[in-house]
């Protein structure tokens, strides 16, 4: 809310330092509170036609089109130094004050137009070969601008243009765990349109350009948390679908801490789920509690297995959404064992296939595989077995990690569980509230309490609860070495980032010494 009215304050003053600077160009003060007028009269002052305010009403590019009008009002007053453009550009209202009110601020005419003219005269000068005319007029070019000075505009445009495109459009990623394989790889390069599931309003505004949350080298969190801006997001281009791949802000990763190898959330702590060497520093107050707004949440990329208002269940590590068996990705990996009647697997022959071998366990024979490579294992030599290896679990391991009523669920059998909607109301009891409870505090903002066998929401005792947002359930192709809805439960609407258009540079297992996966270059990162 600080922020709306921050914005709301400031466009009233800029409205407002118009009025003088209208009147010393020659135009009527009021125009200047007109909203939408006061713009085409800018671009009439600058030089520019009265259609380019047009362009103010388009998002994104408003913002360049501003921060040019901006720059070229002063310059429209002989401010022609960095600097000033510079102030023009990190609060307007002031700098057009001070051109409204100062007494030896003058208008000199359109610079766009007067610029144009001078340059005309310095090429003509130059075609007649006047060369005192031309050493005087380069002498006196008031928009000369110096080499540094060239640098310097260049190399911010650039990063601050790539930081809003990034922003808002598409941004860069990469496949840092073996989630994803085989249908992604580690070390797979991927460009994610922002735009297709609706483009984010930035929640946090105060941030190292081109950043997401830490800084390198030095460590540290590249942002300051506030003031922020409430949530929005424009409508999309298409919804997501059932196995679409999706980049999302990690759920559970308002709360972390950070280490060089992986982030841990504090829920990860609560559940013992972290090594003990990390769980020792955390317990005895050796790592630092990082809280984290929604846009900056570390990114993940799984599959959309289930949409909002769909029932989900895992049945013998199959699939069922609504009570039908899904479609599983054609490369779905599990942990098999190999058992070769030499006594030893040629672990070069296993890479050719594209086993990801360092994800692995050669030494005992365990390796991740989907379909088509167990078939092709099982032909390296007669008596070869390649048996499919069970993750052991305990109860309350998993989503929604309680123990007395959803203990039984695993990795390979889970469920069913309903996947919420918005506007959709859903019994809630303790027998259940383990589900939703995160949903309604986290997520939806809301105060939850059960005492005496009742549950309390907002000081209010209720037996029911309507969702307020979309919620999917996002699992890895790689379905035993994932951590995925089945461990932190339900990715809200408002933490969907984009799709994952195509793969634009691919390694090797994540590193360029391991070589290039040159055949996955340019491929889609959409293959089921």
């Amino acid at each position: 809310m600080t922020i709306f009215i921050f914005l709301i304050v400031s466009y009233i003053l800029f409205s407002i330092s118009l009025m003088k600077v209208f009147e010393k160009a020659g135009e009527a003060g009021w125009k200047g509170l007109v909203p939408g007028l006061n713009f085409i009269v800018m671009c009439k002052l600058v030089g520019r036609k009265a259609a380019h305010a047009a362009w103010l009403l388009v998002p994104i590019v408003n913002i360049f089109i501003f921060v040019g009008l901006c720059i070229d009002i002063v310059r429209s007053f002989g401010k022609y130094s960095f600097w000033h453009s510079a102030l023009a550009v990190i609060y307007a209202p002031a700098f057009f004050f001070a051109l409204g009110y100062g007494k030896n601020e003058k208008y000199l005419g359109p610079t766009l137009r007067d610029e144009k003219a001078y340059y005309e005269k310095i090429a003509e000068a130059r075609q007649n070969n006047q060369a005192r005319d031309l050493q005087k007029l380069m002498k006196n070019n008031p928009y000369q601008k110096s080499s540094g000075r060239e640098w310097a505009e260049a190399i911010i445009f650039a990063v601050f243009a790539a930081a809003f495109i990034r922003m808002f459009l598409i941004e860069a990623y990469t496949i840092p765990t073996s989630s994803m394989e085989g249908s992604l790889k580690v070390g797979d390069f991927l460009f994610v349109s922002k735009a297709h599931y609706g483009i984010r309003t930035p929640k946090t505004v105060l941030m190292i350009p081109l950043l997401h949350n830490r800084v390198p080298l030095v460590g540290g969190e590249s942002y300051i948390s506030k003031p922020n801006l409430p949530f929005y997001r424009l409508p999309s281009l298409t919804n997501i679908k059932h196995n679409d791949p999706v980049v999302f802000n990690y759920p559970e990763g308002d709360s972390v801490y950070v280490f060089p190898e992986r982030t841990w959330s504090i829920s990860d702590f609560r559940r013992g789920a972290i090594d003990q060497g990390r769980w020792m520093q955390i317990k005895t107050g050796q790592a630092e509690l990082v809280v984290r707004p929604v846009d900056k949440k570390d990114h993940y990329i799984k599959r959309c297995i289930g949409l909002p208002g769909d029932s989900l269940r895992i049945i013998d590590r199959q699939v069922f959404i609504n009570g039908q068996k899904v479609t599983n990705p054609t490369h779905m990996q599990f942990l098999y064992r190999v058992t070769a009647p030499s006594g030893s697997i040629n672990v070069d022959k296993l890479a050719e296939l594209g086993v990801n071998v360092a994800e692995s366990n050669p030494q005992q024979g365990i390796f991740f595989l989907d379909n088509e490579q167990v078939e092709k294992i099982k032909q390296f030599e007669p008596g070869i077995t390649v048996e499919f290896f069970p993750l052991p679990s305990k109860p309350g391991q998993y989503f929604p990690h309680d123990t007395e009523h959803f203990g039984s669920w695993t990795n390979e059998n889970f469920g069913p569980i309903y996947i919420p909607k918005k506007g959709a109301t859903v019994a809630i009891s303790p027998d259940n509230i383990a589900l939703y409870k995160r949903i309604i505090t986290i997520y939806e903002g809301n105060t939850l309490e059960q005492k005496d066998g009742k549950i309390f929401i907002n000081g209010q005792e209720a037996n029911n609860y309507t969702f307020q947002m979309d919620y999917y359930w996002m699992m890895g192709d790689n379905r035993q070495n994932s951590e995925d809805s089945r461990v932190w439960g339900f990715v809200p609407q408002d933490h969907i980032v984009g799709k994952p258009l195509f793969i634009w540079f691919s390694t090797k297992n994540g590193s360029i010494a391991n070589g290039i996966n040159w055949s996955r270059i340019f491929s889609s990162a959409n293959k089921m």
